[in-house]
């Protein structure tokens, strides 16, 4: 008899309940109406109010999340799918991400109370704004964007610019380029140096490069022994591509110098070497250094020949024993000059620099079968 009393109490207390907080809440809402329809300003007609302001800034941090979710989305279908092109995926993304930027602010002025279809007040100020102030920036942007669509410079691209500026591109954004250089400075270079100026992409078709690494020895080495030294030189240096085939090292003499005879060692590179120029090198020096050294040719000093017609007053044999040395008796060896070497030198072999002028400007191909590339020199020779 007394439960039926008691749970109509409760219902009773409840629907009181929910009276007074849909009371609150409406009386709350009144409230803050007359703040949300406060009037900022007024843009050609339309009204800024503070509703429509907090709606704006909504919106566009909500397409700045969707942006950063599908990105990252992105990222992670790149990571489990290997074969797909990244540099292909970063363009999407960027154009993904200036896509939705671009929807959120167009929204987002709707929302202001500026509709898009009036937005054409705005055009001739923007155009004075970019024919000044803005003209870099909304150049740099469009070569951006250039950039992006035109597979040129992608990221992951070892560059070198006018400026001797080189490193590895790590992102294209609105304005600038990162370039990452081997020391890991991180410089920022405007979109349109890329576009306008000459630029070195070390690793557009190929990551396979040549480098040529020059150095001198003394006059009357031989040529073969010096040979024969870079090449065991080039063997050593773990980032030799192939020491057979087309992409062989090879030694060129290249000229006669005041102190020294000039050399050049070409070597193709294998793919973790493209990036360090420097470091690259500086290997391939110090192991023609103990190269040399093993086979005992010499590295000349600068050098010069000092011929004197007299020494106070005194000439021939005269002024030779002023500096305390006699002259050579005719059939004897000259005490003065170094003793001639011992060891035969090498059996004479082929001209590298011959052989690149026979074989062409055709591009090299990346040796497929290693185990034929010496068939295929003894055919090209």
């Amino acid at each position: 008899m007394t439960a039926a009393p008691a749970s109509d109490s409760l219902e009773a207390a409840g629907e009181r309940a929910r009276e007074v907080a849909d009371a609150a809440l409406q009386k709350g809402s009144e409230g803050l109406q007359p703040l949300l329809d406060f009037t900022l300003f007024r843009i050609g007609g339309s009204t800024v109010t503070v509703a429509g302001l907090l709606a704006a800034i909504a919106v566009v941090a909500a397409a700045l999340v969707v942006s950063m979710l599908l990105r990252r989305a992105l990222s992670r279908y790149g990571e489990r799918h290997l074969q797909v092109n990244p540099a292909s995926l970063y363009t999407v993304s960027r154009m993904v991400h200036y896509i939705l930027i671009a929807l959120g602010i167009l929204i987002a002025l709707d929302l202001v109370g500026i509709p898009v279809a009036k937005f054409a007040i705005f055009a001739g100020a923007l155009g004075v704004g970019l024919g000044f102030g803005l003209q870099a920036i909304f150049n740099n942007f469009i070569s951006g964007l250039i950039l992006l669509f035109d597979k040129s410079l992608k990221v992951g691209d070892f560059v070198e610019l006018e400026t001797g500026t080189r490193g590895t591109v790590r992102a294209i954004n609105i304005r600038a380029t990162q370039i990452t250089t081997n020391d890991n400075i991180d410089i920022l270079v405007p979109n349109s140096e890329f576009v306008s100026g000459r630029v070195v992409n070390w690793t557009h078709g190929s990551s396979q490069r040549r480098i040529r690494v020059p150095f001198g020895v003394a006059y009357g080495t031989d040529k073969e022994r010096v040979k024969q030294a870079a090449l065991e030189a080039a063997a050593r240096v773990p980032f030799t591509l192939a020491l057979e085939g087309r992409q062989a090292p090879q030694v060129w003499l290249t000229g006669f110098g005041d102190s020294a005879v000039e050399f050049i060692l070409a070597v193709w590179l294998s793919e973790e070497a493209a990036g360090r120029n420097a470091a690259i090198e500086a290997a391939y020096l110090w192991e023609l250094d103990t190269s040399l050294k093993e086979h005992g040719i010499e590295i000349p000093f600068p050098q010069r020949d000092l011929h004197i017609r007299s020494v106070f007053g005194q000439q021939g044999d005269a002024a030779l024993a002023i500096f305390g040395r006699n002259p050579p008796v005719p059939g004897e060896s000259d005490p003065a000059l170094p003793a001639a070497q011992d060891t035969a030198p090498p059996a004479p072999s082929s001209n590298d620099a011959l052989l690149e002028v026979e074989r062409g400007s055709t591009p090299v191909e990346p040796d497929v079968d290693r185990e034929n590339d010496s068939e295929t020199d003894a055919r090209e020779r």
